[in-house]
């Protein structure tokens, strides 16, 4: 088993292999002038790992015109720091997501530059803390464009292949290209059931989603409902800190146990599902969005294992009501009375109701616009996706919002419908990443053709200086 190399001598490696790759060299995209300031050939807006990744795949077809922007302070982009709350990644650490097949830069590489070929065996799967420090060497490593504490909050055409990016309190960008790498909400929104939007202050309630601070919990009772991964993953980290009890709901007779995602990786639907045609796809995500991603067996048993751990099966909520300070849930099992309710109940993917995307949303097609399912196989939640083209690009209904949406990509949750578990998850970012970087560059070339191939045409550099008679033969 080889000793650690330390992460130095491993950066000097990379760093020799990326010149064997031919990596850098001069851009062959056509800049943008603008009287209002300087034209980005793409802004990635998200700079977690989908959007790190992303950018450091620009940079290698030669676009280096190019910015990650992040709403969060730099070193804590993505969930892995802020509301995820399992102890390891749910995927095989196997898998090598984000390298683009450069093995200096794979996460095992990274592990075992620091602790040895033994200490890479000894690892069941991957601590979600050491997956944040492999995001943030890889960003520091790469020297990727990356501007934090910078949110997006409106995207505006401004025709001719331009858009507008606004911020809050900060100047505009202008961008060619603008690549939504914004993670699992992005797409849409954290759903909250009306039941208990209506009934309850925001006070005494959360979702998983968002930041919790389980601390001022301690002693105190909760119920969480949803039988999701996320619904266990909480209930442990609340006990751990202190909570006196944690109660998961789950509606189903019985707990889900069938992760599809373990198939998907097997057989090459993480790579070759866009292949199929939309009747396929609409029946292989209706089964899909059926299960419930189960919890890691780990994760289950740290949860159960805890005295103030109570699951219900079979008991969906029927109604919530504040007493005294309180919430008292009501199933058809009984009532319940907890001092704060956790939500596991996912989200919901809809364009619309993103705000950046408030000015275009109308003209972006869903999948109700392009395909009708057999009756009585309707699903209204895949229905609501956006019906994207291969290279991640938004659709437009009509015609007459081509030239809005164009340029525009949705590299998020809600490409998972059209493009499969891509930008979804760890495991689909493999053959993602290559697809919405073609997809990118491609619509780059084609939108300054008429100028590259004059160019060409024109082109009249001298390579070759040999002659022929030889000079000397032609005198003698």
């Amino acid at each position: 088993m080889s000793a650690p190399i330390g992460l130095p001598a491993l950066e000097a490696e990379l760093a020799r292999q990326l010149v064997l790759i031919g990596h850098g060299g001069t851009d062959w995209t056509r800049p943008r002038a603008h009287d209002q300031g300087h034209v980005h050939d793409v802004v990635i807006v998200g700079g977690g790992q989908s959007g790190l990744a992303a950018a450091f795949g620009l940079l290698r077809e030669r676009v280096s015109n190019i910015l990650v922007i992040d709403e969060n302070p730099a070193g804590q982009e993505g969930p892995w720091d802020t509301y995820a709350r399992m102890i390891t990644l749910r995927t095989p650490k196997e898998l090598n997501p984000i390298d683009f097949g450069i093995p200096a830069l794979t996460y095992r590489a990274w592990w075992e530059a620091q602790h040895g070929a033994a200490g890479w065996e000894a690892v069941g799967k991957i601590a979600r803390g050491d997956w944040m420090a492999y995001l943030r060497w890889y960003r520091r490593v790469l020297a990727l464009p990356v501007r934090n504490d910078t949110s997006l909050t409106l995207i505006e055409p401004l025709g001719d292949g331009l858009h507008r990016l606004h911020l809050d309190g900060q100047p505009s960008l202008l961008a060619r290209k603008v690549v939504l790498a914004t993670g699992i909400q992005g797409g849409g929104e954290w759903h909250t059931p009306a039941m208990i939007r209506d009934a309850l202050p925001r006070s005494l309630y959360a979702h998983t989603s968002e930041p919790i601070d389980y601390a001022a919990l301690k002693g105190k009772r909760i119920g969480i409902l949803g039988g999701g991964a996320s619904a266990f993953d909480n209930a442990n980290a609340a006990l751990t800190i202190g909570v006196a009890a944690a109660h998961v709901f789950i509606r189903r007779p019985v707990l889900p146990r069938i992760n599809p995602i373990r198939f998907m990786e097997q057989v090459g639907f993480t790579g070759r599902y866009p292949a199929l045609d939309d009747a396929e796809k609409y029946a292989v995500m209706a089964s899909f969005l059926g299960h419930n991603q189960p919890p890691t067996n780990d994760t289950f048993d740290r949860a159960a294992a805890w005295p103030g751990f109570l699951l219900h099966l079979g008991a969906p909520w029927l109604a919530v009501e504040q007493t005294d300070g309180a919430v008292r849930v009501t199933t058809p099992q009984g009532c319940h009375d907890f001092d704060f309710l956790v939500l596991s109940t996912g989200l919901v993917s809809d364009p619309g109701l993103r705000p950046e995307l408030l000015l275009v949303a109308g003209s972006i097609a869903r999948w109700a616009d392009r395909f009708t399912p057999p009756s009585g196989s309707a699903n209204a939640l895949i229905d609501a996706h956006p019906y994207l083209g291969d290279g991640f690009e938004l659709l437009p209904r009509t015609d007459d919002g081509v030239a809005a949406l164009h340029g525009l990509f949705a590299f998020n949750y809600s490409a998972l419908i059209s493009l499969g578990l891509s930008a979804s998850a760890l495991s689909g970012l493999r053959t993602a990443l290559p697809r919405l970087v073609k997809g990118v560059t491609d619509q780059l070339f084609l939108d300054d053709r008429n100028a590259l191939i004059a160019d060409l045409l024109a082109y009249d550099d001298v390579e070759f200086i040999g002659q022929w008679p030889k000079p000397s033969e032609e005198a003698a």
